[in-house]
């Protein structure tokens, strides 16, 4: 039965019903051996047998009993009295003492049932003794050795069943760490991949957007009096939204950015510095220093990314003149330099990023060359103008940062 213990699994329960259909037939033998062999006090003997049954059976159906371990040792105790009454009218009552180990050790606190099963076992043992008038070792035999396996079955099986509880609880604490480590790489997931949309939107839509302003305001002022002027301004910003808009196309694509589709990293950045300089009064040249070397397509992705952002920070911040864009390959890395006359700033000074006035376009140079390895310097002064130095290594990066910083 479940007597002040765990909910039972299909084995336990049908053990437990093994153990009442034994104590029931055990009991039923000790009043059927009184009728038959017509042994005095057999009326006695059925009534002490049924009592004890009655006793017995009164536990499984009693709801306090189940829950409540004091209130089962009460039960074993009046299971046990009606037991010790049948055992002093039939020798045949000594067999109940068999399964009542088994009550008692389950039922029962570790040492409490030690010591009811040792109490029940000496019982057993003076009981039939005294129904035999003598007494010889022969006879402590049977009792003890029952206590004995019942006390090892008993014992084997809880140590069992908590090691089988703790495997339960280690699988389920390893099943809910591993969905919070889920979770958390969802999350993590989910940060990286929002961080790499800002910096992409930084460096071309947003970038993009802003250059259109510059020539829309540009073309403003230029009206009524300059027409010429003012049209060539519109005309270009139709172009910036023409390709804005190709960058967009490509960045919902994750596709490679199109100003280095079928082309190479120095004539893409030397195409960027020709349209800065038709677009805004700034004037941006290119220089190649060294020998072209093959590149992986995120170290072209994250230079021309930052060449970008880097002009487009000097036309809107800088108010300066030249800007000098230097390329350089340098055997076992590769240098990105770009140096402007403007007004220049203090970088300790920098805010810090803002939805609103911007912001994050150093932060996403840094995270780009950290994310394959590089480094990037900034020196500026107020009035000093703004040099930018962006470094890799020319080793190509791991796939996992190649697919992550390859996509626009």
């Amino acid at each position: 039965m479940n007597t002040a213990a765990p909910a039972l699994t299909p084995t336990t329960r049908a053990l437990a019903w093994c153990l009442h259909l034994l104590i029931i037939g055990l009991l039923t033998l000790a009043a059927g051996r009184a009728v038959t062999d017509s042994r005095p006090h057999a009326g006695l003997i059925v009534a002490a047998a049924a009592a004890c049954a009655a006793v017995y059976a009164a536990g499984p159906l009693l709801p306090r009993v189940r829950r409540s371990r004091p209130a089962a040792a009460w039960w074993l105790a009046a299971t046990g009295a009606a037991w010790l009454v049948l055992l002093a009218l039939s020798p045949d009552g000594v067999w109940v003492a068999f399964p009542l180990y088994f009550l008692q050790l389950h039922l029962l606190p570790r040492r409490a049932g030690l010591a009811a099963v040792m109490t029940t076992a000496m019982a057993a043992i003076a009981g039939f003794a005294a129904h035999q008038h003598t007494f010889s070792p022969a006879m402590a035999i049977g009792p003890a050795l029952g206590a004995a396996v019942a006390v090892a079955v008993v014992w084997g099986y809880q140590a069992l069943y908590r090691e089988s509880e703790q495997r339960r609880q280690l699988i389920e604490e390893l099943t809910a760490t591993r969905a919070d480590l889920a979770e958390a790489q969802h999350t993590a997931g989910v940060l990286a991949e929002r961080e790499r949309l800002a910096r992409e939107i930084h460096d071309t839509l947003a970038q993009g957007l802003s250059s259109i302003q510059l020539l829309l305001r540009a073309a403003e002022r230029a009206l009524p009096g300059q027409p010429d002027i003012a049209t060539r301004h519109v005309d270009a910003a139709r172009q910036a939204a023409v390709d804005n808009l190709a960058e967009a196309r490509r960045f919902v694509a994750a596709l490679t950015p199109p100003t280095l589709e079928g082309t190479t990293l120095a004539d893409a950045l030397k195409r960027l510095c020709t349209t800065t300089s038709a677009r805004h009064r700034l004037t941006a040249r290119f220089h190649l220093a060294g020998d072209p070397a093959p590149l992986p397509t995120a170290y072209e992705v994250a230079f021309l990314r930052i060449a970008q952002s880097a002009l487009a920070n000097t036309v809107r911040h800088a108010h300066a003149t030249t800007a000098e864009i230097t390329l350089s390959y340098r055997g076992d890395r590769i240098d990105l330099d770009i140096v402007d006359n403007g007004h220049g700033f203090d970088p300790e000074q920098l805010p810090a990023p803002d939805p609103e006035s911007g912001g994050f376009g150093l932060a996403a140079m840094r995270a780009r060359m950290n994310a394959l390895g590089g480094t990037l310097a900034i020196e500026s002064a107020p009035g000093h103008g703004t040099a930018l130095a962006a470094q890799l290594p020319l080793s190509p990066p791991t796939k996992t940062e190649s697919e992550t910083e390859a996509r626009p």
